[in-house]
């Protein structure tokens, strides 16, 4: 199809998110696949949630060194995800995919689901209101959801961080529990939209992995 210019039209590009629990690897892992999809010739915008954008960063200081003492409570910080998202998504995402680059995002709305919605208590149908109000229901063309073990994701934090985490990341195993729980339950529940990588090897087989799960969803558009 062409336009009146005579120039052929854009094809919209794709939306893959990476989410997963803490210490999971999902950075490395969007970093990886931003670099591989480049070598193929695709543009690429890399981005991350919450942030992506001046006002999304804004809202990632206050979710993740939160003001007074005791925080936010799950509501609260449920509509701040939200806020920092429509931004991001009418800011940045969409755009990029209206130009045609694919567009890597560490963490998206399944994040808010799996974190308030899960281990919360706020509930998966708030987060969807909030969503569909706020960015119209974008959905990624797939999710990677890597999981890796306890005691694993145990070392990785004590590496990468030194016993010094932010509000969220900071909470109690049970938490994070909860959280492993139900993103392995939103996969399940929808295997067309997720495909679910074992974080638990090195970054190169992680990668290796990611690609082949994205040749199978993407069939005759990756090398």
């Amino acid at each position: 199809m062409s336009d009146f210019s005579g120039n052929d039209a854009i094809k919209r590009g794709r939306f893959i998110a990476f989410e997963g629990g803490e210490g999971a690897g999902k950075s490395t892992q969007a970093r990886m696949l931003a670099s591989a999809l480049e070598k193929l010739g695709f543009d690429v915008d890399t981005t991350r949630e919450p942030g992506g954008t001046a006002g999304a960063e804004a809202i990632r200081e206050l979710l993740l060194d939160p003001p007074g003492a005791t925080g936010w409570g799950p509501q609260a910080e449920a509509l701040l995800f939200a806020a920092a998202r429509a931004d991001h998504v009418a800011q940045r995402i969409n755009p990029a995919l209206a130009n045609g680059a694919w567009v890597v995002c560490d963490r998206f709305v399944d994040s808010s689901r799996a974190y308030q919605g899960g281990a919360g208590g706020v509930g998966d149908e708030a987060i969807l209101a909030l969503h569909q109000f706020g960015s119209a229901g974008l959905r990624p063309d797939v999710t990677i959801l890597i999981e890796v073990s306890a005691d694993r994701t145990e070392h990785r934090l004590a590496q990468r961080d030194g016993g010094v985490s932010d509000a969220i990341g900071g909470r109690g195993a049970d938490y994070h529990a909860k959280v492993a729980s139900a993103f392995r339950s939103l996969a399940q529940a929808n295997p067309e939209a997720f495909a679910i990588i074992d974080g638990n090897n090195s970054p190169q087989d992680v990668h290796t992995r990611v690609m082949v799960a994205l040749k199978n969803r993407f069939v005759g558009e990756l090398a």
